[in-house]
């Protein structure tokens, strides 16, 4: 007979995402057991293979919890359309935010992205993909020198995204510099070429 699901089973999928991120942010994946995750649950092993079928699994579940939540960021900010540079601004702030305050699945998503199947990595791959795309859109809307040439484009959202993936590895949140300062400066970076901006 299957086990009946709790009423609280999102939740304790959430908690357990959560947990796993911070563990495998600190130790890294493969130096990570499931005794430790289940410990740090406070939880058995076996309860913890109710909610996930594997280590890989839960891995799986802090990135897709992490990059889903970028995506879902993007195709909103997109929506509401108007001026590329105001679009990307809101973009480079709402990912800042997230920067700063997930750090543990940020670190994740950076760093463990060979641990998973080929499968569910190719999934992540694919969003990180087309976020870049849409910020290289945008770029090609602000920047007359990239209109017809998608490959620099590309590479200046490759280089944006150099600029703020790693802010989790100096950046102090309790300093003189909060995550909005940090995003306006930033965009005040990527938007310095004033010479070379669309009208």
């Amino acid at each position: 007979m299957a086990r009946t699901q709790a009423p609280d089973y999102d939740q304790r999928r959430e908690f357990f995402v959560a947990k796993a991120a911070q563990l495998f942010a600190k130790s890294g994946f493969s130096r990570t057991s499931i005794s430790e995750l289940a410990k740090a649950c406070d939880t058995s092993k076996s309860l913890l293979y109710h909610y996930y079928q594997s280590k890989e699994e839960i891995l799986h579940a802090v990135m897709a919890s992490h990059i889903n939540l970028l995506e879902q960021d993007v195709a909103e900010i997109l929506s509401e359309g108007g001026n590329p540079r105001d679009l990307l601004r809101s973009i480079v702030h709402r990912f800042m935010r997230h920067y700063t305050g997930a750090v543990a699945s940020q670190k994740v998503l950076l760093n463990e992205l060979d641990n998973l199947p080929e499968d569910k990595r190719s999934t992540i791959v694919a969003q990180q993909r087309g976020i870049v795309e849409a910020v290289g859109g945008l770029l090609q809307d602000i920047f007359i020198d990239l209109k017809n040439d998608p490959a620099r484009a590309w590479a200046s959202a490759m280089l944006l995204f150099g600029m703020i993936n790693w802010t989790h590895t100096w950046f102090d949140p309790d300093g003189p510099i909060s995550p909005d300062e940090l995003a306006d400066m930033v965009i005040n970076l990527v938007l310095r070429q004033t010479d070379t901006v669309a009208s």
